[in-house]
């Protein structure tokens, strides 16, 4: 048994939708549930198999009854999407916060809602959410004050799902990745030469994460593997939350 469910095809005959599909963290997680067997459906404002603004409640509704009507069920939901901005409280205004819950909250709430009935249809589903040390933790020198709370909203809401869920068949868990290498993030780090750095100093592990190490812990709480988990969060991040 403990073999079969570590090789290939763990996630084969499960359906699953990815949100964030388009690029980093998320792009990494869709290809490789692709290769652990899933029918797999990205979602992204542009880029992916089905674009779509998820902080558009009518576009994400929509979205799911079309998802719904071509596969029956979701087996996992996997919420990558997330925008924010960075600011100082002094020089963030009001618009920016609010535009970064909408980017941290909003765009988890919509499409997990849209898929409840979906996931309940499962009966073994999984969700899951990203949160991040900024969820527990200040970091100093970064202007994360609204990344901050909707890390550690999408936290909270995440406990409360599983929760909610549970009744229904349906697990959710967060991941916390630490610094991993992306588009955006690279572009961070050739602006910021000494980044690399920063990083490498508080990681215990000193390397830099890719998003393969984020889809092969995906992989894991999609899958029926992790049967057994819920309401857990999970720091991939080379350490640096350890001490």
């Amino acid at each position: 048994m403990a073999d079969r469910l570590a090789g290939p095809g763990r996630l084969m005959g499960k359906v699953a939708v990815l949100t964030g599909a388009g690029n980093g963290i998320g792009a990494g997680c869709a290809e490789h549930f692709r290769e652990q067997g899933a029918t797999v459906i990205g979602v992204d404002i542009s880029g992916a198999d089905r674009d779509c603004d998820l902080t558009d409640e009518a576009a994400v509704a929509d979205l799911f009854a079309a998802i719904g009507a071509e596969h029956g069920r979701v087996d996992i939901l996997l919420n990558a999407a997330a925008f924010a901005t960075f600011a100082w409280i002094e020089e963030m205004t009001y618009a920016q916060w609010k535009r970064t819950l909408v980017g941290e909250l909003d765009i988890v709430f919509l499409p997990t809602r849209a898929a409840w009935g979906l996931l309940k249809a499962s009966g073994r589903a999984s969700i899951i959410n990203f949160a991040s040390a900024n969820a527990a933790h200040a970091l100093e020198g970064s202007a994360a004050l609204a990344h901050c709370a909707g890390k550690g909203g999408v936290l909270a809401m995440t406990r409360q799902l599983a929760m909610e869920g549970a009744p229904h068949g349906i697990r959710a868990n967060t991941i916390a990745p630490g610094f991993i290498l992306t588009a955006a993030t690279r572009a961070h780090m050739e602006s910021e030469p000494a980044l690399r750095e920063k990083v490498l100093a508080k990681n215990m592990v000193k390397v830099l994460g890719e998003p393969q190490d984020i889809a092969h812990a995906a992989t894991w709480l999609a899958s029926d593997e992790a049967r057994y988990v819920t309401g857990a969060n999970i720091a991939v991040d080379a350490g640096a939350t350890a001490w």
